[in-house]
Parts: C-alpha cells; structure tokens; sequence
C-alpha cells in the first residue's frame, strides 16, 4: 500500500488506547482496527480532524507516503 497508516505508533506515544480514542472519536473498535491495519480503502476527512484533534498529532504522524504508485494506478 502506498499509503502507510501509523495509527498503532502514535497511539502508543500518546499511552491511549484503540478504545479510548474510538470512544472519543465515535466510531466503532472494528473500522479503527481495519484503518490501523492498514486494510481500508478510505477515512473521512472528519474522522481524521478528530483523530488528530485527540491525538494531539498533525496528519503526517498518521498517515505517510512511502513514495510508489499503488499497484493497479496508471501513470497521468
């Protein structure tokens, strides 16, 4: 995946919880596990204002870039 979610990461420095920012956040245990793993094909931008808003972190802490095109893209 091009994209390379580092939700677990952040968590951990922040000593939060999955459950405790899924509470916060309002959404269920199940979709922050799937977008933790890396398996989901798409976030809200406001699940992502809020996540970062609890988190205390900026966008680029969560979610980076590894720099390839994602398989099955074609080239502009």
């Amino acid at each position: 995946m091009a994209i390379r979610v580092c939700l677990g990461d952040v968590l951990k420095e922040r000593g939060m919880t999955s459950k405790e920012l899924c509470a916060k956040v309002g959404i269920t245990e199940a979709n922050l596990s799937i977008l933790r793993s890396g398996k989901a094909n798409g976030v809200r931008f406001h699940t992502i204002n809020k996540i970062c808003y609890y988190l205390d972190c900026d966008v680029g802490d969560i979610l980076r870039f590894d720099g390839r095109l994602e398989d099955g893209d074609e080239e502009a």
